[in-house]
């Protein structure tokens, strides 16, 4: 090509407009693609965080309706004892569960994994001291004791949950007595005193979609009282002063129950006072 000719063809702007219109589609759909995985990602971040602030009160909830039933076993020994007394909520026989997105637990092989972290356990393997567990024979062996739906807690249906809940109970591991089967027995130290009488371990675990769990673990202890809820008459107390605290209104107690009468027939009736 003559050198005017070559100079014109490099001088000719013909489908610059084209390739300017190609890089900004690019751009844009770069732009797009970026903004649809940020959507994606913070709705999935939000949805585990939904998911795993609802499995914790689900494993919270676990705890409280798994005391209402401790406190009405006289010996809890029987708890700790394989096989022994277990909750009142519970689905059947121990076995595999299958949560509403598909994925299964196995009752038996959860209760082996919280005793010696495999799926299955000998007795050396519980008793074996490790960072996570190091009171050897007083390590605790934890008892499958509730287990159940969410949804099944309460009888009325109200609660609307894909959450599915597991609590073990075990000898508290403070005690001495080297036998995790019983409670407050005998110190392995002669004239020893056993401080773990009377006291019991809780882990409740709950299950959630897409993996989620979430872990509580409390200790509770027996009271020298017949009144079963002190403990609750403590956090009511606190409830009272955060109420005062916000100018709520605060419940007054009324008087203390001293007559009861009952009669038959005519307007005779139920009297309290």
């Amino acid at each position: 090509m003559p050198p005017p000719a070559r100079r014109a063809r490099l001088a000719d702007e013909k489908g610059v407009a084209l390739i300017i219109a190609l890089m900004s589609t690019m751009l844009i759909m770069a732009l797009g693609l970026a903004l649809v995985l940020t959507t994606m990602t913070e709705t999935r971040i939000s949805a585990n965080y939904r998911e795993g602030s609802e499995a914790l009160y689900a494993a919270d909830a676990a705890i409280e309706r798994v005391l209402q039933d401790l406190l009405t076993v006289p010996d809890w020994n029987t708890v700790l004892a394989d096989g022994g007394t277990t909750s009142a909520f519970i689905d059947g026989v121990p076995g595999v569960r299958t949560l509403e997105d598909g994925t299964t637990i196995d009752l038996n092989e959860a209760t082996n994994m919280v005793r010696c972290g495999a799926i299955a356990c000998s007795d050396a393997d519980i008793t074996a001291i490790t960072a996570e567990r190091p009171w050897g024979a007083n390590n605790p062996r934890w008892q499958l004791y509730a287990y159940g739906p969410m949804d099944d807690m309460v009888p009325t249906g109200t609660i609307n949950s894909r959450m599915y809940v597991i609590v073990w109970v075990a000898d508290d591991p403070s005690e001495n007595d080297g036998d995790a089967l019983t409670d407050g027995g005998t110190p392995v130290e002669s004239g020893a005193t056993n401080n773990g009488a009377g006291v019991l371990s809780l882990l409740a675990h709950a299950y959630g979609p897409d993996g989620v769990r979430r872990v509580v673990e409390v200790t509770v202890a027996r009271t020298d009282t017949t009144e079963i809820e002190r403990g609750y008459t403590g956090q009511r107390g606190q409830d009272e002063q955060n109420r005062r605290a916000r100018k709520a209104a605060v419940q007054t107690p009324g008087k203390a129950l001293t007559r009861s009468v009952l009669g038959i027939g005519g307007d005779a009736g139920l009297v309290t006072q």
